[in-house]
């Protein structure tokens, strides 16, 4: 629960921040800001608790046949939350460092970070 609205707080944060500030870096930073936020919610969605992995091991074998599977269904961790959010992470990372590069390509243009300094680039 608390990973929930930490995460939560951290999308609202980022998106204040994004929206607020009018300089290109600090956007790229609210981007990330917002990006951990949704990794989070999602690691939370996905956590149980008093979980573990989702592998068959001898606390699981030993119950009775009848309720092996249905004791393995109610202990075991999603691992498809886990694994979304490490491949976000990835993505995140190539997003944020492309739009870094062109943060500085463009400050090496236009001499300044500020968005309302590039009016004749907008459509």
């Amino acid at each position: 629960m608390i990973m929930m609205i930490t995460g939560l707080l951290l999308i609202l944060a980022g998106v204040s921040i994004m929206l607020y500030r009018k300089e290109i870096l600090r956007m790229i930073i609210g981007f990330t800001v917002v990006d951990t936020g949704i990794h989070l919610v999602i690691v939370a969605i996905g956590y149980v608790k008093g979980g573990t992995a989702p592998i068959i091991d001898k606390a699981v074998s030993a119950a009775p046949p009848a309720m092996a599977g249905v004791k393995a269904l109610t202990r075991v961790v999603d691992p498809i939350p886990s694994a979304l959010v490490l491949t976000a992470i990835v993505i995140g990372l190539a997003v944020t460092g492309l739009m870094l590069a062109y943060a500085v390509r463009l400050s090496k243009y236009g001499n300044s970070t500020d968005i309302s300094d590039y009016e004749e680039q907008k459509w």
